[in-house]
């Protein structure tokens, strides 16, 4: 077959063919998994580009192409987990950088920055969507990178990625973009002058809450150098069988990235007129505080949604333990539907004081709205709001 230009694809193309080529060999559809730890080579140090597991995978490979083309980036690689890829561009930097972070954001990264890599760096948390705030920081602090959220989690909140990308470049400040929550199907950080993105592949990428993996994509190739042998000397790569599933997975990024909005928007303006919600977080609202921003940075609104429950934490908890058809589980992305409690389950690392002054609240609920028939995700929502008030 004549090779592909990616280039010329449109994304719906390009996450099922890129990396998606058929086997050479057989001309198997679906590519091989290469179950190997070892390559045979002819003659020492001459082989054909594959010598260990743990630094080349012929499965891995064409995961990582078709994640790069997706985010139209020169350079894509992918890792065990989103965490360990968030650990390879740490190190990556040089030691002591201060690094710009967002205050609202996963909490597995922000309890790598405030427990693993404190020592290593200096990391002050600010509210990136609060620009003249941010610019005071650049102009205090000089530092070497920003790590922007966006949407935050779990707030939801907007970081405009084209003015705080330009604000970065002005002080040569490298910038990493967090695009887990929208996927390349939405946003395209690298296209609005993020330097890196980052994906937990884990979420909507692999979408079948399968797998664990993360990803980096870039078009610094010195960069992508340097994170790839922190990556051959520490080890965290991705097995060839989860490379194997998330290249499964991301054939339907599309489709599925369509209708978890589809619900998402629904189930977001029926929480919206509900009695019992003090206030939904939806980027596709047009209550939502940066709603501009999202139009304009952004071709959709994904499957997050966050909102406040009329109560304490007690009627929180009866709520949760009342859905039937939401799973209540931590991640976030897959095809079935998740419900959670940030500040119990999957930021419980962020200290009380800490939430409180982001406004992660002990009545937030987050939900990953699925790809279920729309009606019975709202019956089920319905149910369970009755339910906790008796």
């Amino acid at each position: 077959m004549a090779k592909l230009d990616a280039k010329k694809l449109h994304i719906a193309t390009k996450a099922i063919h890129v990396g998606g080529h058929p086997d050479k060999e057989t001309g198997a559809i679906m590519p091989p998994i290469y179950q190997t730890t070892t390559y045979a080579q002819a003659s020492p140090g001459k082989h054909q580009g594959y010598e260990y597991s743990r630094c080349h995978n012929p499965t891995r490979t064409r995961l990582e192409e078709c994640m790069a083309s997706l985010e139209n980036a020169k350079h894509g690689l992918v890792t065990a987990s989103g965490l360990s890829a968030t650990m390879l561009v740490m190190h990556a930097l040089p030691e002591g950088s201060t690094i710009l972070c967002g205050d609202d954001i996963y909490g597995g990264t922000y309890r790598m920055f405030t427990t693993v890599f404190h020592e290593r760096h200096n990391f002050i948390f600010v509210d990136t969507t609060d620009l003249k705030t941010l610019k005071e920081k650049f102009e205090e602090h000089k530092p070497k990178a920003i790590w922007i959220e966006t949407p935050t989690n779990p707030l939801l909140k907007i970081t405009d990625i084209k003015k705080v990308t330009e604000l970065a470049k002005k002080y040569k400040a490298m910038s990493f973009v967090d695009n887990t929550f929208m996927s390349p199907y939405f946003q395209k950080p690298l296209e609005l002058g993020a330097d890196v993105v980052m994906h937990s592949v884990t979420k909507f990428i692999n979408g079948h809450s399968d797998v664990v993996g993360g990803a980096m994509m870039t078009n610094k190739t010195s960069f992508y150098k340097k994170v790839w042998t922190l990556q051959k000397s520490i080890g965290p790569t991705q097995s060839p069988f989860d490379s194997w599933l998330v290249l499964r997975g991301v054939k339907t990024l599309p489709i599925r990235m369509e209708a978890h909005q589809k619900n998402a928007m629904k189930v977001a303006m029926y929480l919206e007129a509900h009695a019992d919600v003090e206030s939904v977080v939806y980027p596709g609202l047009k209550s939502h505080p940066q709603h501009a921003i999202a139009k304009r940075q952004m071709s959709g609104f994904g499957g997050m949604i966050t909102f406040f429950l009329k109560g304490d934490i007690k009627r929180s908890k009866k709520f949760l333990s009342k859905v039937k058809l939401f799973a209540l589980a931590e991640s976030l992305g897959g095809v079935e539907s998740l419900i959670e409690h940030p500040a119990i389950m999957t930021h419980a690392s962020v200290p009380k004081k800490v939430r409180e002054e982001i406004g992660l609240k002990d009545n937030l609920i987050r939900l990953s709205v699925g790809i279920e028939h729309i009606d019975d995700l709202i019956n089920d929502l319905d149910q369970a709001f009755k339910a906790s008030k008796k």
